[in-house]
């Protein structure tokens, strides 16, 4: 507005169109140019903006048109892990990323750690697009905190149970399936001390999974090294998991990706059942945020804004099986339930981390105190 009134006061007074030469022109147009670059120093063409993502996130097409609109370059980083994506943050100071997708837990996280800028939903408008349950930001856990607001919801998925139906023939009704000894060897688990704690708790009914208490901890860490027993492997990506689940002939796996592997699985070749166990299933909630060092940040509210088209929803749902929150889900699979329990933060990172590293290394359970 600044610079309207700037140039309306520029022109009065040329009027009469006597002193309206081509030099007093040219004088005008590099004028508008520079009063632009003065009062927006970030504009967005031939800008740089550094997003880190989950795959699926940020598909090469997408990244083109939005590269083409706006007239910038975008580079992408792709994680496989709660724990990549916080050791990519920090990575250097400030942190090398504009705009991140993780889920609400590890907003929250984030947001505490100073790490992330406050958005203003107005600046968004296709915030308008989304689903009620998806508008009300302050009804949803992590993204808004002290009134201010972290972070803007795109996709999710519940995590549950994934069984091939020929070896199954009979749908699971909870998490402790993974444990029956009739599938020794034909378990895939996703690598993830938070996750892994989480549901294992959950699976032994304690009533918050995310708040364990010394007790509990230890005994939920004796699980996990007597689930060992029953695991083919770890697994980390969900392209990785398919591959693993049809060479081996995986009987059962913890889909952390949830529909996501389903539809994998099942563009395979191989015939899948997913049920939410009667305890019920994690749940996870991925959404965009802007660092605190993002260096353009009107390039890094376009694009959350462009993450939130219907047409890149509707691709997501198409393409990976997920959820989007823009558009309605298509099946039950993916529609939010009430057996759903949706990530929060956990009650100490380090320490899951630390048992989970001598789980995977193969520690005895003898090691294990009970």
């Amino acid at each position: 507005m600044v610079v309207l009134r700037n140039i309306r006061g520029w022109l009065a007074g040329f009027r009469g169109g006597s002193l309206v030469t081509p030099l007093a022109i040219l004088l005008f147009l590099l004028s508008c140019s520079w009063t632009r670059t003065l009062a927006d120093p970030g504009s967005p063409h031939n800008a740089v903006l550094r997003v880190l993502a989950w795959p699926g996130y940020a598909d090469d097409d997408w990244v083109s048109a939005f590269e083409k609109r706006f007239h910038a370059k975008v580079e992408v980083t792709f994680v496989d892990s709660d724990e990549a994506l916080w050791a990519r943050m920090h990575s250097a100071v400030p942190p090398p990323y504009d705009v991140l997708a993780a889920n609400t837990a590890e907003i929250e996280r984030y947001a505490h750690a100073g790490l992330l800028m406050p958005l203003d939903p107005s600046a968004i408008p296709n915030h308008r697009l989304q689903r009620a349950a998806f508008r009300k930001l302050e009804a949803i856990g992590g993204l808004v905190d002290g009134g201010n607001t972290f972070a803007m919801p795109f996709t999710y998925s519940s995590m549950g149970l994934i069984y091939d139906r020929r070896q199954v023939a009979v749908a699971p009704h909870s998490m402790r399936a993974l444990w029956d000894p009739r599938y020794r060897g034909k378990v895939l688990d996703f690598n993830s001390a938070q996750h892994n704690f989480s549901f294992t708790a959950l699976a032994l009914g304690y009533r918050d999974p995310f708040q364990l208490n010394p007790a509990q901890m230890r005994t939920v860490a004796r699980e996990l090294v007597a689930l060992r027993r029953n695991l083919l492997t770890y697994y980390t990506l969900p392209e990785e998991a398919t591959a693993l689940f049809v060479q081996h002939h995986a009987a059962l796996m913890f889909g952390n990706y949830g529909t996501q592997q389903v539809e994998l699985l099942r563009r395979a070749g191989v015939d899948v059942g997913y049920v939410i166990p009667d305890e019920g299933a994690l749940a996870w909630l991925d959404c965009w945020a802007i660092t605190q060092g993002v260096g353009n940040r009107e390039l890094a509210y376009y694009w959350i804004n462009y993450m939130l088209e219907p047409t890149i929803g509707a691709q997501l749902t198409q393409r990976e099986g997920l959820a989007n929150t823009v558009t309605p889900a298509s099946n039950d699979e993916v529609e939010p339930s009430r057996r759903l329990v949706w990530l929060q933060r956990v009650e100490s990172i380090g320490q899951r981390e630390a048992l989970w590293q001598r789980i995977e290394a193969g520690e005895r359970l003898g090691s294990f105190p009970k």
